[in-house]
């Protein structure tokens, strides 16, 4: 069984008050026991992010980033529209490079340039996300990344997990005191180690419906977040 050690009591002199004990310290009242433990919850996840971008070209760089700036602002008039706060837009990117020919021997020569856009957007409603990413389409969006999916509060989901793991090294720590003869007394400490958070599984991208006008549909699927605790006992 992971993490577990065990501490067999045997006559020594009492512990001073408050010490620190390190892992296979004797208490004289009775048997330590250190259990590892992994709480685990499925939950749906509430709210997605994802990347909408807007990429155009032109001759001239004037010309690509009048252009990428007019495309835009139609992408941000678009999520406006779908009651999207201004809160959960923040634009992560502007760039303009220029693009080259290479031909052999020769320098490479500006043909033109490439200005992007990119803006982060938080849907707080999955139901809608994938009507939202339509219409950002019909708006002008043509590079679109994601989504990831996540919780609003992601503290309280992983607060049923880390019960969950208490849950379980309890449970286990009682296994082993029958198991020897002992009973839990009480527990000794609790160390949490980082939380798991696993790729919400399944997310769908495809069609809501077959019909003239398919639309993109989103599903959420379940995430899974897991919590990892280190917990001692006393078996007396």
């Amino acid at each position: 069984m992971r993490g577990l050690i065990w501490a067999m009591a045997m006559a020594a002199a009492p512990a001073a008050a408050g010490a620190q004990l390190p892992p296979g310290s004797v208490l004289p009242e009775g048997t330590l026991l250190d259990v590892q433990a992994e709480g685990k919850v499925r939950r749906e996840p509430d709210q997605a992010q994802l990347s909408a971008g807007v990429v155009a070209r032109a001759a001239t760089a004037a010309v690509a980033m009048q252009a990428q700036a007019t495309r835009m602002q139609g992408v941000l008039a678009a999520l406006d529209r779908a009651g999207i706060a201004r809160g959960d837009v923040q634009t992560t990117r502007v760039s303009l490079q220029p693009q080259y020919r290479y031909a052999d021997n020769q320098p490479p020569a500006i043909t033109g340039y490439q200005a992007t856009s990119t803006v982060s957007v938080r849907f707080r409603d999955i139901a809608r996300s994938g009507a939202a990413l339509d219409a950002l389409v019909a708006a002008g969006a043509n590079q679109i990344e994601g989504p990831t999916l996540g919780f609003g509060d992601p503290e309280a989901v992983l607060d049923e997990a880390r019960r969950d793991a208490v849950a379980r090294a309890r449970a286990r720590a009682e296994l082993y005191a029958r198991a020897a003869g002992l009973r839990v007394a009480r527990i000794v400490s609790i160390s949490e180690g980082g939380p798991l958070l696993s790729p919400p599984m399944p997310v769908a991208y495809g069609l809501a419906r077959v019909q003239a006008k398919a639309d993109t549909e989103i599903r959420a699927g379940e995430s899974e977040v897991g919590a990892t605790l280190s917990v001692r006992f006393l078996l007396q």
